[in-house]
């Protein structure tokens, strides 16, 4: 198993499968909810959450914040369905240099519905 390879479920007992667990759930996070639901919001003519963001903000200036948090819920069979960031992106970066806090939804975890860990995030920017 190399460190990048995220077919297979690193070792989280040794450095290097600790590492590649990381980089797996940083990818998760880019697209929670997979390129074909990246696809259905671009074929709506709609940018995803975090185009959104990148349009908006300065170029490299955007920081994220609680990127791989998840919903603590168990209820409607939830607990096999947790998706990091819990549908909303959350930041700070800056507009024409001025420091700004940002959110933006994501339709495609949930359908953008308001949960527990979601709304903390908001809260937290």
């Amino acid at each position: 198993m190399t460190v990048t390879d995220s077919a297979v479920t690193p070792d989280i007992h040794t450095t290097a499968g600790k590492l590649a667990d990381l980089r797996n759930r940083q990818a998760e996070a880019q697209h929670p909810s997979g390129e074909a639901a990246v696809e259905k919001v671009h074929a709506k003519g709609k940018l995803t959450a975090r185009e959104r963001i990148t349009a908006l903000l300065d170029d490299g200036s955007f920081v994220e914040l609680d990127a791989l948090a998840r919903h603590r819920s168990v209820n409607f069979g939830l607990a096999d369905n947790r998706p990091v960031g819990d549908g909303v992106v959350t930041g700070y970066g800056t507009v024409d240099g001025r420091d700004v806090c940002v959110f933006s939804q994501d339709a495609t975890v949930f359908g953008g519905s308001l949960g527990e860990i979601y709304g903390e995030k908001i809260v937290k920017v």
